[in-house]
């Protein structure tokens, strides 16, 4: 979230009289312009607030013979916005009027910031079905995306060639830091302002302070052969950073797991494999790392072209006892990507071959591993590799699943009369839908989705910019 604002304000700027306590309503005079509201409307900013020091003020001078008129030297139109959107919850639409950067600097002054996040970047305001393209954020450089990762108040960080720039949660403001990677193929945003980055051809997990633009920490496994060891996916729960290592001879990998809370400190490590001969199984390391947190499981796939196809493996591991617990080996159409739904309690992959959309029950985990095909289950494999490239991801209760420069919203329909299938688990039946409007459709190939507040974000192959997708909202 972000950071509070001082407490302390100019003394010239407020001027605090004797308040009445014998009335709910509270008169504030804002630049010479009186407004009224009620003291519980005022409670809603919160303890850091100014407001909270208006109230406070009113409940330690008690004076009914002295009215009060609480003065503040700040723009009355811009703070009749965020009283606005502190009876409500919401920006009212007279806001689109105003400089966006305007409403963000009153609502520091006021101490309020988090509500208007909350208001323009809220995640219960995505709406999958009426998502449109909004907005594009130039990059700087020639360089086009390599990785994207969101945070939960739909700020975004993107790494392009050897720098990674940063959008805060309002899309206004924007930063750029070089690292000291030559490309950055990993990127895991851990904070506003901190993110884990790693890339295939430079060793070690670097923490990096996108603020400051300095590396406050680096992260390495030490293999059995003491080489170097290059990051291929990062991923994190609550508690843990996940990070899959390789070793710089490509004979061994690693997970390892890092304590969050406890000062990135190595916690376990789990899936370390020593490569012998032309054991492939062992030698494809993890490239993906999805936390499935009602499970308690970490899911880490990955997979290999050779001579025979494109093979690969999707493995559950339980952290606490280092085991798998569940593993689907891939080898007739092997996952161009995959990912894992906690809310609809299953494992999605569109398929390198086919290019058509499978998924696995997780509510039978353990008893069978079969892939059920969720597009065309009669399409001939014919060695294309029609899945070339696409990428998956779910948000919510929707699956989204790009097709070269096209984005499919698979979504479950819940049908309360239908009965038990096969495996003794009700029945699941997937819609397909498109997203957008057929003007926003197309263009060159998709290669990184994400979701962060109420927005999507993804990129594209040979450009230089973010495409950002929302729903309608209030305001801005």
């Amino acid at each position: 979230m972000p950071p509070s604002v001082d407490s302390k304000l100019p003394l010239n700027q407020i001027n605090l009289k004797t308040p009445n306590p014998n009335t709910n309503i509270v008169t504030i005079d804002v630049g010479g312009q009186l407004f009224q509201t009620t003291k519980q409307t005022l409670d809603l900013a919160g303890p850091k607030s100014l407001f909270s020091k208006i109230l406070d003020s009113c409940d330690q001078n008690p004076n009914p013979n002295n009215p009060y008129v609480p003065f503040i030297d700040r723009d009355p139109e811009l703070f009749s916005i965020l009283l606005s959107l502190l009876r409500t919850g919401h920006l009212p639409s007279k806001s689109k009027a105003f400089d966006f950067e305007d409403l963000i600097h009153e609502s520091q002054f006021y101490g309020i910031e988090t509500l208007l996040v909350d208001s323009h970047s809220n995640p219960s305001q995505f709406e999958a079905f009426n998502l449109e393209k909004s907005l594009l954020l130039p990059l700087s450089g020639r360089d086009s995306p390599s990785a994207i990762s969101t945070t939960p108040v739909g700020s975004v960080h993107v790494a392009h060639g050897s720098k990674i720039t940063s959008f805060d949660w309002s899309l206004h403001k924007k930063s750029t830091i070089l690292t000291q990677f030559t490309a950055v193929d990993s990127l895991l945003a851990l904070s506003p302002t901190i993110a884990a980055a790693g890339a295939t051809d430079f060793s070690g997990l670097q923490l990096i302070d996108l603020e400051k633009g300095f590396v406050r920490e680096t992260l390495n496994w030490e293999n059995v052969t003491r080489s170097s060891s290059t990051v291929q996916a990062i991923g994190s729960s609550r508690e843990y950073l996940f990070t899959s290592f390789e070793s710089g001879r490509r004979n061994s990998n690693s997970i390892m797991a890092y304590d969050l809370q406890g000062g990135f400190r190595p916690v376990t490590e789990i899936g370390h494999y020593e490569i012998f001969g032309a054991n492939l199984d062992s030698a494809i390391p993890a490239t993906k790392l999805n936390w499935v947190s009602s499970y308690n499981l970490l899911m880490a796939s990955g997979s290999h072209s050779g001579p025979s196809g494109v093979q690969g493996n999707i493995k559950f591991w339980d952290i606490r006892s280092g085991n798998v617990v569940w593993e689907m080996k891939e080898k007739v159409d092997c996952f161009a990507d995959v990912t894992v739904s906690d809310n609809l309690s299953a494992v999605y992959k569109v398929g390198v071959n086919s290019g058509e959309l499978f998924f696995v029950d997780l509510r039978n985990i353990g008893n069978d591993n079969s892939w059920v095909c969720l597009g065309d289950s009669g399409k001939v494999i014919n060695g294309k590799k029609e899945g070339f490239g696409s990428r998956i991801e779910t948000r919510g209760n929707q699956v989204f699943c790009s097709k070269g420069g096209d984005l499919e919203l698979w979504s479950e329909v819940l049908i309360d009369s239908l009965g038990k299938g096969e495996r003794g688990l009700e029945d699941r039946v997937v819609r397909k839908n498109y997203v957008g409007r057929a003007k926003d459709m197309g263009g060159n190939r998709i290669t990184c989705l994400g979701f962060g507040g109420n927005k999507m974000f993804l990129t594209r192959k040979d450009q230089q910019f973010i495409e950002v997708w929302q729903s309608s909202v209030r305001g801005f």
